[in-house]
């Protein structure tokens, strides 16, 4: 099932020190990657958890194609299936970032394809005054490229990548051509996650 609207242009003013109030900064992790994929990203308190769905699948370079639900303890949240009674998912875009998270070292978990089941680890590693001048959501570092969508859960993704050490590999030719010939898992620019975030669509 295909979301809509995955990055459609903004059309609001962007959150700037001017109308947020503290910042926090995340560091988002691919669970179960090795070595680790990761993302740190500065984002507003006041930032919904749909809105934060949005950056992470702009910082990560996923194409929105999916499903996808926040898990914080026991609660769960994300957009309510209105085709049957869903009593057990919040919405997430009446939920700000700061109600469910509200201390240095406090975690919760983005899942994204209930199908491949990739769990990102968010890790709210501090808040800070926000900066004159800085517009916010912004990445400030990150590791390695985001697997493909569709690779197949993450252990899909790492025999891709160890098929493709071995050119001699009966599926080489396959898996180089899914991929495409200038796939580079190594491969991460601060400058074009920070562009693509500026396109985003910031509103509830």
């Amino acid at each position: 099932m295909h979301l809509q609207g995955a990055r459609s242009s903004c059309t609001n003013l962007p959150m700037t020190a001017a109308n947020s109030k503290q910042i926090c900064q995340l560091k988002i992790t691919l669970r179960g990657s090795k070595p680790p994929i990761w993302r740190r990203v500065l984002v507003p308190s006041d930032t919904t958890l749909f809105q934060l769905h949005m950056i992470i699948q702009t910082v990560m370079n996923w194409g929105n194609y999916h499903l996808h639900e926040f898990r914080v303890g026991k609660s769960f949240y994300g957009i309510p299936n209105s085709e049957v009674e869903d009593d057990v998912t919040i919405n997430e875009k009446l939920v700000r970032l700061a109600k469910v998270i509200r201390s240095s070292g406090g975690r919760f978990i983005y899942v994204y394809d209930f199908g491949d089941d990739w769990q990102h680890d968010i890790l709210l590693e501090e808040t800070l005054p926000p900066a004159d001048g800085v517009r916010y959501p912004v990445c400030t570092a990150g590791k390695l490229a985001c697997p493909p969508d569709d690779s197949g859960a993450i252990w899909g993704y790492q025999t891709m990548l160890e098929v493709l050490k071995h050119p001699e590999h009966s599926e080489y030719e396959n898996i180089r051509e899914w991929l495409g010939p200038d796939w580079d898992p190594t491969r991460f620019s601060l400058d074009e996650v920070n562009e693509a975030l500026k396109g985003i669509d910031h509103r509830p």
